[in-house]
């Protein structure tokens, strides 16, 4: 059975992407409450107490051992040792070897590369240590900047799904991109 357990922190050339703890709940909160950084994501503003339950269950994960799993990683600014966002690799199906990635940012350090960097990492680690086939990312096609890390990365949008879902009280089109550990460039 594919398992994920991580050597951390992974460093890549500019962050550290680390397990999360109660002391990055001021950093979590700065970004995770804003209403435009939650606009297009499946969650609404997090107060505190959220951000404090998440840490004490969901986002306590280290390894991913199971389907239905996910694995969510601080990231750092390896220079300055600074949270900047998050990044997450969910593993979506045992039986088909597949996963998704998602990735969230400080709006403050949008435009400097670091969500693609952070989800090249996890793209490595869900490909090459954890041996998973499939990749997926799933977003809102008014997420422009989104799509555009989803595309950076190699991955190819497979699909545009027309007021698909009600998302947040209004229909939504959902844009869906993948990526094969074959095609994986690192």
């Amino acid at each position: 059975m594919p398992e994920l357990r991580p050597a951390y922190p992974v460093h890549t050339e500019r962050l550290a992407l680390r397990p999360l703890t109660a002391a990055d709940a001021p950093a979590l909160h700065a970004y995770r409450s804003m209403p435009d950084v939650c606009r297009f994501v499946p969650f609404e503003p997090m107060t505190p107490d959220v951000i404090a339950d998440r840490l004490a269950s969901t986002w306590r994960a280290t390894a991913l051992t199971g389907e239905g799993q996910g694995l969510c990683l601080g990231i750092e600014l390896r220079q300055t040792g600074e949270l900047v966002g998050d990044v997450v690799l969910f593993y979506t199906s045992r039986e088909h070897l597949s996963g998704e990635i998602g990735y969230l940012l400080h709006p403050r350090f949008a435009g400097h590369g670091y969500a693609t960097e952070a989800a090249r990492a996890m793209l490595r680690l869900g490909f090459e240590q954890m041996g998973l086939r499939r990749i997926t990312a799933r977003l809102d096609e008014r997420n422009g900047p989104s799509a555009a890390v989803a595309r950076r990365l190699g991955m190819r949008q497979e699909a545009r799904l027309v007021e698909n879902e009600m998302f947040k009280g209004e229909w939504t089109t959902e844009l869906q991109f993948a990526l094969l550990s074959r095609e994986f460039t690192g």
